[in-house]
């Protein structure tokens, strides 16, 4: 009997041994070991989701799990973010943002979140110059003559936005304080709804990044008239900028990765890592400037710093023009 019981007691033993050989590594698996939910906070084909899914395949390679983009669309944005901010912080749900992430705490006083405190800033991935664009039956060809048709119109001339806390709506907002005009926006949920509706002739002018535009001024289905960046663009060498007109002036959109609150340092420096990977991949590098792009793919700190920044810039003037959601 002791005999069998010895022997029962070792295979035990073995199995015990062979279970947790077995099991071990499944525990210690690193992450990422399924799929990865981005979050884009407005609809498909805008610029946020089109960096979103140039980043996404190459961001997949480097962590072996595929990116799964769900366009979370929503009061400018909030929806979607919100979505992210109240996810569990395992890595497995981040979020791509455009500008207006950092001026909707100013717009949105019944939001949830806090763009800076409740989200675990990832990666500034871009920026980009805006451009003035009007629509060819406006009947202008310079900046100079816009102004001077705003001035004349006031707030019978329209221009589309991106949303009511986008860039696409302040830098015309920070244009009426300096150039003396008043034109009336017209509020879109996202930029592409935005240019399909400027396209249509349904609104006469927008403020927009270029790399949106760029196939419509090449077609010439839209006129540029100035971009926003504090040098003429080499894809519009022709087109002047803004602060040959008031000086000083400059504005820029920009696209960001960030993670739920309290992700941790590891899964961030992970995703830091893939979405440098993927920025500053040759092909992908290409293709961001090919749109006009500034490729940064920073790290967490410098993004966050860059939000802390634009948060204040772009609320005094939302405070400054009392700007408020119709």
């Amino acid at each position: 009997m002791r005999e069998k019981l010895c022997a029962w007691g070792i295979r035990l033993a073995v199995t015990g041994m062979i279970v947790g050989v077995l099991a071990g590594p499944t525990l210690a698996q690193p992450y990422p070991t399924k799929p990865i939910r981005l979050a884009v906070p407005t609809p498909p084909g805008g610029a946020t989701d089109l960096v979103a899914r140039l980043v996404a395949p190459k961001m997949a390679e480097v962590l072996g799990q595929p990116l799964i983009i769900d366009n979370r669309v929503g009061a400018s944005g909030v929806i979607g973010s919100e979505s992210v901010a109240k996810s569990v912080p395992d890595g497995y749900t981040i979020l791509a943002v455009f500008d207006n992430f950092a001026t909707n705490p100013y717009l949105f006083p019944a939001r949830t979140y806090d763009p800076v405190k409740h989200f675990t800033p990832i990666s500034l991935i871009v920026k980009a110059a805006q451009v003035v664009v009007v629509t060819p039956g406006l009947g202008v060809r310079t900046y100079p003559d816009l102004v001077k048709l705003a001035q004349a119109r006031g707030n019978a001339l329209n221009y589309a936005t991106a949303g009511p806390g986008t860039s696409s709506r302040l830098t015309v907002e920070l244009l009426k304080t300096i150039a003396g005009i008043d034109p009336t926006a017209i509020h879109y949920k996202g930029g592409a709804p935005a240019m399909t509706a400027l396209l249509g002739a349904q609104v006469e002018m927008m403020v927009v990044t270029l790399g949106t535009v760029l196939p419509h001024l090449k077609t010439e289905k839209l006129v540029p008239l100035a971009v926003t960046s504090t040098s003429r663009h080499p894809l519009l060498p022709d087109v002047p900028i803004i602060g040959d007109f008031h000086a000083g002036f400059e504005a820029q959109s920009w696209v960001g990765m960030l993670g739920p609150p309290g992700l941790p340092d590891e899964i961030q420096k992970k995703l830091e890592a893939a979405v440098r990977a993927a920025a500053l991949d040759p092909e992908v590098r290409e293709r961001f400037q090919a749109q006009g792009y500034e490729v940064l793919g920073t790290t967490g700190a410098p993004f966050a710093q860059w939000l802390q920044v634009e948060s204040a810039r772009w609320g005094r003037v939302i405070r400054d023009q009392r700007i408020t959601l119709e």
